[in-house]
């Protein structure tokens, strides 16, 4: 049953400069996937998240040039620790800490792609809410085009039903590792509508339950790739952008086709796969950045 929230607490979130809030508005509102537990509105997004055991409801607004409002709403007062942790996972996915200064050094003595730097001064990576929503993705997105994605991940948001109301608007937040890893492989399949990918996000979903997120945050690069590769589901390509999208590991280009048009356009030939890889390396640990920038590039 959802729940009607209402008590809140709020927290101002430093962010490092550059920053700029607005830019990270204008790429979620185009961001498909967390239809059901986000909207952008009012120069506000709006998102529901996990915490504590509890579904929790952000409004995060900009407060001056290098910070944001973070209003949670839930329906009983919060404990602090469990606002803490949610205040946490909105910061980390807005990656508030993120310091551009070395990217934005290396870009602006890149003539192709100083312009994109000047149109997007100041974004920062708007990740996954989750690096698990972000695994959970990476497996459904495979051999599938984008509205049988979006409606396996529905599917599986919905059935868990981490579900808030404010002001008449339901958001529901994505499942934790162990609410998903509850439902048998059998009913995942029937969710999503893949007898195939059903035990593959079974598995996922129970091996991320012995990996620590943090570890994946810090360890080498080439560690915790390892890892996720251990996981049912989870090649190289998808690897790659769990990494990027949902833990922030900027350290390599992805190898993804999608960035082919946007290189193509920014640098004003066509390219191959290897082209762009070399494209990247000037940028050094900074490489799935610029190749973030491409893709979020207006």
């Amino acid at each position: 049953m959802p729940q009607t929230v209402a008590r809140t607490t709020e927290t101002v979130l430093p962010a490092v400069p550059p920053f700029d809030f607005a830019a990270t508005l204008r790429f979620l509102d185009g961001f498909a996937l967390a239809a059901d537990a986000q909207e952008v509105t009012g120069g506000a997004l709006v998102r529901a998240v996990r915490a504590g055991g509890r579904t929790v409801l952000a409004r995060v607004t900009a407060e001056g040039e290098a910070a944001v409002r973070c209003v949670l709403h839930a329906g009983e007062p919060l404990d602090p620790a469990t606002a803490e942790e949610a205040n946490a996972r909105i910061a980390f996915s807005l990656s508030l800490d993120d310091d551009l200064t070395g990217f934005y050094a290396i870009g602006r003595d890149d003539p192709d792609f100083a312009p994109v730097l000047e149109r997007l001064h100041g974004y920062h990576q708007a990740k996954f809410p989750t690096p698990l929503e972000c695994l959970v993705w990476s497996i459904l997105t495979q051999r599938n085009g984008l509205t049988v994605t979006l409606r396996a991940h529905r599917a599986l948001a919905r059935e868990v039903g981490n579900t808030v109301v404010l002001e008449g608007t339901a958001y529901t937040a994505f499942p934790e590792a162990e609410q998903l890893a509850a439902l048998s492989p059998g009913r995942i399949a029937e969710l999503v509508g893949n007898q195939r990918k059903g035990p593959y996000l079974h598995g996922a979903v129970r091996g991320w339950l012995d990996l620590d997120e943090e570890w994946l945050r810090t360890a080498p690069y080439a560690e915790a790739r390892k890892a996720l590769l251990g996981l049912p589901g989870v090649g190289e390509w998808a690897a790659a952008f769990i990494l990027l999208r949902g833990l922030g590991r900027t350290d390599e280009t992805p190898n993804e086709r999608k960035l082919l048009d946007p290189a193509a356009r920014v640098y004003g030939r066509e390219l191959t796969m290897a082209q762009v890889q070399r494209l990247g390396e000037r940028y050094g640990r900074w490489a799935g950045y610029w190749a973030h920038y491409l893709r979020a590039a207006p």
